[in-house]
């Protein structure tokens, strides 16, 4: 059914000027309300609001138990592709026994995210971590060696765990490079652009098959330190590990280890467990393991790409339209 309006939107982030004015001029016929400490990212969440009581819409992170007290609540829109704080049993039973459309913001992100992580290919493929460091002269052993050690992305296979827009976008990228893509995910839905394994198939394939591996699972109870011990243990000698998912999938000790161990060739990490790890960490001094700071998602105007992608949700929810990216 159509919604009527006007409706109240909250909107729980810090949103740049020009982001906000896109926001306004989309949004004429509803109110538009801002907390009075807006969050600061659109990854954290906002301090609770006694505003919030009389949203209709929700755009942010809104703190659960602020949503079950919102009687007035009929739709939630998270600003982010992950819904950590959301995806579990309790929450999902309130929105669902309640009605209420949770969408997320993965169509804003998966682009970027799927060229961070090429990123990190291609410039494995070319050692350019030791290429940008080098001072050797043409001819020289040292030379000869870092040339010899460019391998093409041709022919070797690569697995993304977690294949959701990011997979999809990556696949569609890694193409070109004749790559033997395989996509893994607890049921194959049928309409995948590559061959898909379960995970059930995904010791077998890691161990006999990944020259890659695209780590791309979201945080979750089911997905805490799935890349452990064990799983790093068993996969092919000298595989790449890429991490753009959530830090908290991957048991960094492992990891550490099966880098010391050369049992992985290099790891290529955006996200970890913590965020910013502590200088410390012996991670940043393995000189195989390369970390960018949750990066992954950012792109130039990303305030605007997130109001459009909330606009144009707006306008499937008051005309009673599916909604786009809809999670819950």
């Amino acid at each position: 059914m159509p919604s009527p309006t006007p409706l109240r939107i909250f909107v729980d982030f810090a949103i740049p000027p020009d982001a906000l004015a896109l926001l306004r001029a989309g949004t004429p016929d509803h109110e538009l309300i801002f907390p009075r400490a807006p969050a600061a990212s659109v990854l954290a969440q906002a301090a609770r609001d006694p505003q919030f009581a009389t949203a209709d819409v929700a755009f942010g992170q809104p703190d659960p138990q602020a949503v079950a007290e919102a009687a007035r609540l009929r739709w939630i829109h998270v600003s982010t592709s992950g819904i950590t704080r959301y995806d579990n049993p309790a929450f999902r039973a309130l929105v669902s026994g309640r009605g209420i459309p949770v969408t997320n913001s993965a169509g804003v992100y998966h682009e970027a995210c799927a060229l961070h992580a090429l990123s990190f290919m291609l410039a494995q493929a070319r050692h350019l971590p030791e290429a940008l460091r080098a001072r050797v002269a043409g001819g020289t052993p040292a030379w000869h060696a870092l040339r010899a050690a460019c391998t093409p992305l041709r022919g070797q296979t690569v697995v993304i765990v977690g294949y959701g827009a990011i997979g999809t976008r990556l696949a569609d990228l890694l193409r070109p490079f004749d790559m033997q893509i395989l996509a893994c995910r607890r049921q194959a839905r049928g309409d995948e652009s590559v061959p898909v394994i379960t995970e059930a198939q995904l010791a077998e394939t890691l161990a006999t098959r990944a020259d890659h591996i695209v780590n791309i699972l979201p945080d979750s109870a089911a997905t805490r330190h799935f890349f452990n011990r064990a799983r790093f243990a068993g996969i092919k000698p000298g595989a790449i590990f890429y991490n753009i998912g959530r830090g908290t999938t991957v048991d960094q000790d492992a990891l550490l280890e099966a880098l010391r161990a050369e049992r992985l060739g290099a790891a290529w990490l955006d996200v970890t467990e913590p965020e910013p790890l502590p200088d410390d960490h012996p991670l940043w001094r393995e000189p195989h393991c390369h970390i960018t700071p949750h990066v992954a998602g950012g792109h130039t105007h990303e305030a605007r790409t997130l109001v459009r992608h909330f606009l144009a949700n707006l306008e499937r929810f008051t005309q009673g339209a599916p909604l786009l990216d809809r999670v819950m």
